[in-house]
C-alpha cells in the first residue's frame, strides 16, 4: 500500500483554498496568504515561533499525520493540514 499525503490550505477565517500533493506548492501559497500585512511571517512549531522555510516546514511535518501547522504574519494567517488518503 502506498502512502499518499495531501495538504489542505486554509486562511485565518478557515476558508478552504485547496488541496495539494506537493509540500512546496502548499508552502508557496500559504506564504502568499500570510504575507499580506506589514509584519514578517513566522511559523509555529513545537519549539515556538521560527522564521519559515521549506526545510522547517518539512521537519515539522515529518512522520506525522493529521497535524495543523500555522503560518502567521500580523493578523493574516494560513493553516496547513497534513492528512493521508485512506482506502
Amino acid at each position: 500500500m502506498t502512502k499518499i499525503y495531501t495538504y489542505c490550505l486554509f486562511d485565518g477565517d478557515d476558508t478552504f483554498h485547496g488541496v495539494y500533493s506537493s509540500l512546496s506548492s502548499v508552502y508557496r501559497d500559504a506564504l502568499k496568504i500570510a504575507n499580506q500585512g506589514v509584519s514578517s511571517v513566522m511559523i509555529k512549531t513545537d519549539d515556538g515561533w521560527q522564521k519559515p522555510s521549506l526545510t522547517v516546514l518539512r521537519n515539522v511535518l515529518y512522520g506525522k499525520c493529521d497535524v495543523v501547522v500555522l503560518l502567521q504574519g500580523g493578523r493574516h494567517r494560513a493553516k496547513i493540514l497534513k492528512t493521508k488518503l485512506k482506502e
